[in-house]
């Protein structure tokens, strides 16, 4: 293989345990990335010609290389698929009794660039690097081989292709996929849009959260802001919520947050409202309406760090109208997927919002994401979901 070779002090970050490469470390007098091709798995050097191990390339990003063995002797073909996928596996099936999860989490599961997610047994498989497209046959064929699925539905529509100078598509690969899919999330049934939805059709990331809403949701109303197909909400029905409400801009989410509510005979009421959440919120607001518990996930207001300031400020007009629609005593849920957007922060922003309304809020639970997204304890752009549960009184004098 090709040798790459890092400027001096450039390998801390990969003795450290991370896994990322960026062009700016990259030797290129000795070196030059111009000669390599997206997709390239080459050898990578310390300054004085150390081996660290073997990485997939990119020359035109700034993340450039991405580490996928610390042997020279490994590179990513099938058998290497085979056996990172045989442990990813082992662990979903030692966490969960059904075949519902996350099965590839990207680097935290040694395959950067990869994510499996699996429906029982259809797999939608996302693409966001070109090392990876470069071997995807020899992806399917291990996938097969592995975890023996009906159909597999390749979702390579992510922004990130676009980085990576990859084209988009979505097709099938193997078997037939049906426009939505089922799934079983904390006992509860969902059809997910693999076809037309966001991300791979569903977000179990929020599982276990989702589980705990549940335990405050019995006889109460609750409202689901950025709700998608019903993730939140759907479960607080089925957990025996008296009512529900449901916001979100798409009305083909909407559409499957009503069939999912069918799905579960759901008989209390329910209330689907289409368009934007910060509009409809405020409606809500001015109607006098009050909810036992609010749900607020977002979208990722922060894709990148310079997005930190316009991102922390939607976050708190979310979360402050959302803090305004909460009951006497009732539990606002606040989420975010941006990994630019620390716990600690968040946090802020929610005890910001309580002084402004003269608010009362106690923290009483802090959610991440679930185990079938496993954080590599190197990588902190692996941990990035949060949901914190606060329970909001008056200002009660404090």
């Amino acid at each position: 293989m090709s040798v790459i070779r890092l400027k001096g002090q450039a390998d801390r970050r990969l003795r450290a345990g991370h896994q990322w490469i960026y062009s700016n470390e990259v030797n290129m007098d000795a070196t030059p990335l111009k000669q390599f091709n997206a997709g390239d798995q080459v050898i990578v050097e310390t300054a004085q010609g150390k081996p660290l191990g073997v990485a997939m390339i990119n020359p035109n990003t700034l993340i450039c290389g991405r580490l996928i063995s610390r042997s020279v002797d490994t590179v990513l073909n099938k058998s290497t698929l085979i056996h990172r996928l045989k442990i990813a596996l082992s662990l979903r099936d030692m966490t969960y009794p059904e075949p519902y999860y996350r099965l590839v989490f990207g680097d935290s599961d040694g395959l950067s660039g990869l994510v499996v997610d699996r429906f029982a047994d259809i797999l939608v498989v996302q693409i966001s690097t070109a090392g990876i497209e470069r071997i995807k046959d020899e992806v399917i064929e291990a996938l097969q081989e592995v975890v023996k699925p009906s159909a597999i539905l390749m979702k390579n529509d992510g922004k990130m292709r676009n980085v990576e100078g990859l084209d988009t598509y979505v097709e099938e690969v193997f078997g037939h996929v049906p426009e939505v899919v089922y799934l079983k999330e904390n006992d509860v049934l969902f059809q997910a849009p693999v076809w037309d939805g966001q991300k791979t059709g569903w977000f179990y990331d929020h599982r276990e959260n989702r589980k705990t809403m549940q335990t405050f949701c019995s006889g109460k109303r609750v409202l689901d802001v950025f709700s998608y197909v019903g993730g939140w909400g759907v479960q607080a029905a089925a957990a025996g919520a008296t009512d529900v409400t449901f916001i979100d801009a798409s009305e083909a989410a909407l559409d499957h947050v009503d069939a999912n509510l069918v799905l579960n005979q759901y008989e209390g009421e329910s209330n689907l409202l289409q368009g934007d959440a910060f509009e409809a919120m405020q409606s809500l607001i001015e109607e006098k309406q009050r909810f036992d518990v609010v749900v607020m996930d977002p979208p990722a207001f922060i894709a990148r760090r310079k997005d930190i300031k316009a991102g922390e400020g939607a976050y708190h007009r979310a979360n402050q109208l959302a803090m305004r629609l909460v009951a006497k005593g009732g539990i606002l849920v606040s989420g975010s997927c941006s990994m630019h957007l620390e716990t600690s922060r968040l946090h802020d922003i929610v005890r910001s919002n309580s002084r402004q309304l003269e608010r009362f809020s106690q923290l009483v639970y802090r959610g991440t994401q679930a185990p079938d997204h496993p954080v590599h304890p190197a990588i902190p752009e692996t941990e990035y979901l949060k949901a914190l549960f606060y329970r909001i009184h008056n200002n009660m004098g404090l």
